[in-house]
């Protein structure tokens, strides 16, 4: 998955530069939101935080509060996202989500359900075990712990699958145990076999047994491990549909989604909502948004996958033509949509 982002280091990079730019869009009356939003999207979150260090050794103040003192909104929210280490804006996401009234289950389950292991902080477990019950805080505890195995364990494919097909459709009632022991301790690959192997037994598929054998936030969860355990960029482009679709837009997701997978595999989260919707995520966000906040979002993306394919369409109706008139064939092409 590696190089599959659309944010990579900046070349000829240099700290003390980017943070001078950054001072000087901030300096004065008004601000110069266009040169942040630019630099910010260009560099990669390890650059961000040599330009924080630069920032605070040549001005004596933290970048982020002037950041916050300077910027409003939505905008605002995407560039002091932008400015957190990937881990820690892990931990801060699962924390807002528990902390207050109430508990934001959607971002438990995204981020625990999307995440390779790595390490969060000891005392999450006690908050989440603090803010949830039942079986969907045992299978939360199991994602957080991740102790995942590796690999594909080819002698226990069939055995798992079949101690699924028991624990649900098999029986009356369902076993939650072992659909959580499985689903949370197996590696993707794996879990792929398995669901291959589950259909071959039972004919369906295990998604449609989640949604018959559990409910609530239980089947919440459950789901979203099987979407990532087949496609982790699938996951993210449906999750992104669903924050933009119908009226209003879910910008927490959004915001989320885009500042977490930029550097990560936003490629392939383009690439899949292409496939799967009847338009691309950079026209989406297009619609969905406006203002430096919309520009924000739309270099994150990096890229209209609608323009790329009407540009092969295009040049495969005009092949018999020169370069020339293949590039005046694309502009009266676009002219016409």
């Amino acid at each position: 998955m590696a190089g599959r982002g659309t944010v990579k280091p900046h070349s000829g990079f240099n700290a003390n530069d980017d943070a001078e730019v950054l001072y000087k869009a901030m300096k004065g009356l008004g601000t110069d939101e266009a040169a942040i939003l630019q630099l910010l999207t260009a560099r990669s979150n390890a650059q961000r935080q040599e330009i924080k260090a630069a920032y605070k050794t040549l001005h004596g103040k933290d970048l982020v509060d002037n950041l916050k003192s300077e910027l409003g909104g939505k905008f605002e929210s995407l560039i002091v996202a932008l400015m957190i280490p990937p881990i820690m804006y892990d931990v801060k996401c699962l924390r807002d989500a528990i902390k207050g009234a109430g508990t934001d289950e959607k971002v438990l389950v995204e981020i625990l359900a999307s995440r390779s292991p790595n390490e969060h902080n000891d005392d999450l477990e006690e908050d989440v075990c603090g803010d949830t019950g039942g079986h969907f805080q045992r299978m939360l505890v199991v994602l957080l712990q991740a102790s995942r195995q590796q690999g594909i364990q080819e002698d226990l494919i069939q055995s798992d699958a079949q101690a699924l097909f028991a624990a649900g459709e098999q029986k009356f009632g369902t076993d939650e145990g072992q659909f959580i022991t499985i689903l949370g301790n197996r590696s993707n690959a794996h879990l792929r076999k398995v669901f291959e192997e589950y259909r071959k037994l039972s004919g369906y598929e295990i998604e449609e047994s989640i949604q018959r054998e559990t409910s609530g936030t239980l089947q919440e969860v459950l789901l979203a491990v099987v979407k990532c355990a087949r496609s982790v960029p699938g996951y993210f482009a449906d999750s992104l549909y669903s924050a933009m679709k119908g009226a209003g837009t879910d910008d927490k997701t959004l915001i989320r989604i885009m500042a977490s997978r930029s550097e990560v595999d936003m490629l392939d989260i383009r690439a899949e909502f292409r496939k799967r919707f009847a338009t691309s995520l950079h026209k989406m966000i297009q619609g969905d948004t406006s203002g430096d906040y919309r520009k924000a979002l739309l270099l994150l993306c990096g890229g209209d996958d609608d323009l790329l394919s009407n540009c092969e369409d295009a040049l495969h109706s005009t092949e018999s033509l020169n370069s020339n008139e293949q590039i005046l064939a694309f502009i009266f092409h676009e002219m016409r949509n």
